[in-house]
């Protein structure tokens, strides 16, 4: 019968029951995407301009352009992404995120590193290149770089007021 507990016309979908259960994180995840996409095409733009128009040395420029984007990608996390997980202290949330961040360009620079002076050694036409920098930074590096990002931020940077960090562990002996 329709109506009754259990019949198909009541029963959750699949697409429903997920979206119940994680809406909260798609809906995080498509406001971190949105503002890192724009701290994306900052960095990107800034990075490009530093080593062709002003001809700063390639990881120089993209530790930059690094920091440049991050301001604007705190500000964005912070009073849009994350505005309902306000903490208590914004300077701890400044500190880790800057934190974490310096961490998500140790992750970039580092790629950017092995592809131009490690790999580029062996094969300088390939990956001495504009094309090679940008494509290890920005698709290598910033890929990497960003799930470690949005992991940490919403793990250790952005939470809710008394909500802990990391959650104690408790072991049972006996088990159970």
């Amino acid at each position: 019968m329709i109506g009754e507990p259990g019949s198909r016309q009541t029963r959750p979908g699949l697409l429903r029951s997920l979206l119940d259960r994680f809406g909260h994180l798609v809906r995080e995840l498509s406001k971190f995407a949105t503002v890192g996409g724009i701290a994306f095409i900052i960095d990107f733009a800034f990075f490009n301009f530093l080593t062709a128009a002003q001809g700063v040395e390639q990881v120089t420029a993209k530790t930059i352009s690094t920091v440049v984007a991050a301001t604007f990608a705190f500000l964005g996390n912070r009073f849009w992404t994350w505005r309902h997980r306000r903490g208590a202290n914004p300077a701890r949330e400044y500190a880790l995120f800057f934190f974490f961040n310096g961490v998500g360009l140790g992750i970039t620079v580092a790629v950017l590193a092995i592809s131009r002076y490690g790999l580029g050694r062996i094969w300088p036409e390939i990956f001495q290149t504009p094309l090679a920098d940008n494509i290890a930074s920005y698709v290598v590096g910033t890929g990497l770089a960003t799930l470690f990002r949005f992991w940490s931020y919403r793990r250790f940077v952005f939470v809710a007021a008394g909500t802990p960090s990391v959650p104690e562990v408790k072991h049972d002996r006996h088990g159970a």
